[in-house]
């Protein structure tokens, strides 16, 4: 491919990659930084609630609180603790769902209440708001049960981060200086940092290559299936089309449709649709490059599936109670 061609890619990809690489090293730094300083147990009291029945350690409460703020900052956390084997594959991946309302939460204060509401007026926002949280919480409550069923102590090695690094000197360094331990949190954080971040941009750079190349607006003659299925008005397709690439545009689309061609709870079940469909187009343009650049290719992949496929059940069941 020429020269030309990549250029621009690169320069789009580039701010993209240094914003998240930055997340997660906030993250890991905090993770490393909580774990010498033995503030797990503080920070995660509140979250031991939804750790403990899910048979996980106290750490994750540290990445489940960060993901209330920053979703990569919680993800990089996890990434930390998979990496230093406080964690194994399937303890991480129960850990990941249980996130899921976490990650939602932040979305309340930075869109959905200043952004989406507004558009779409107080009982349609709220309705709509209210579906996506019931949605969020119905998987994370779905992540406690999962661990609690399928994790067991095998799964799970809680010392393991003061035992990885040179960090077992932490434990009985009880004189060892703040400065001397954000040293320490700094070097394992460049570390990490060093294996994420080249593994982010390749992947980036192919995907969105991939997305010059591909026609993905072929996905979205999925809306109208969905829409006839689930009885919707016709004019619920361009809604469906709209909200799959932009989630603004798709809510003003349809604001001033609402008590018209759409009834409230019509309205919602449309925008809930157009957010099954718009997965095809997030998992492309987002979750690929940003799963595989936190896990890689291979655990990157079975994070991918189990969060689309419980966001897209959930999603299933939230529009079949809106229009039953």
């Amino acid at each position: 491919m020429q020269t030309s061609a990549v250029l621009p890619v690169l320069l789009d990809v580039l701010p993209r990659v240094l914003r998240i690489a930055a997340y997660i090293a906030v993250g890991v730094f905090a993770a490393n930084l909580v774990v010498a300083l033995g503030l797990v147990e503080r920070i995660a009291g509140l979250s031991r609630y939804l750790t403990s029945p899910a048979n996980l350690p106290d750490e994750v409460g540290t990445a489940i609180v960060t993901t209330a703020a920053s979703a990569t900052a919680g993800y990089g956390m996890l990434a930390e603790f998979r990496e230093s084997g406080v964690l194994d594959d399937r303890a991480t991946l129960v850990a990941v769902t249980i996130n899921t309302f976490f990650g939602f939460v932040q979305h309340i204060f930075t869109y959905y209440w200043p952004v989406l509401i507004p558009i779409l007026g107080r009982e349609v926002g709220f309705l709509y708001v209210g579906a996506r949280a019931a949605i969020a919480l119905g998987i994370t409550l779905t992540g406690v049960v999962a661990g609690a069923v399928l994790l067991s102590d095998r799964n799970v090695e809680p010392t393991a981060v003061a035992e990885t690094d040179g960090a077992g000197d932490d434990a009985e360094a009880g004189d060892e200086s703040l400065r001397a331990m954000a040293d320490e949190a700094a070097r394992k954080t460049w570390k990490t940092l060093r294996r994420i971040v080249p593994r982010l941009a390749v992947v980036y750079v192919l995907v969105t290559l991939l997305l010059q190349t591909t026609d993905l607006e072929a996905f979205t003659n999925l809306a109208s299936p969905l829409t006839n299925l689930v009885g919707l008005p016709g004019a619920a397709v361009p809604v469906v089309i709209a909200f799959t690439f932009d989630t603004t545009t798709g809510a003003a689309t349809i604001a001033p449709a609402i008590g018209e061609t759409f009834t409230p709870r019509q309205a919602v079940a449309t925008m809930l649709i157009g957010s099954i469909v718009s997965f095809t187009v997030s998992t492309f343009k987002r979750s690929i490059p940003f799963q595989y650049g936190i896990w890689g290719p291979e655990f990157g992949s079975k994070v991918i599936v189990v969060n689309t496929s419980l966001k897209i059940a959930f999603l299933g069941v939230a529009v079949a109670l809106l229009v039953a």
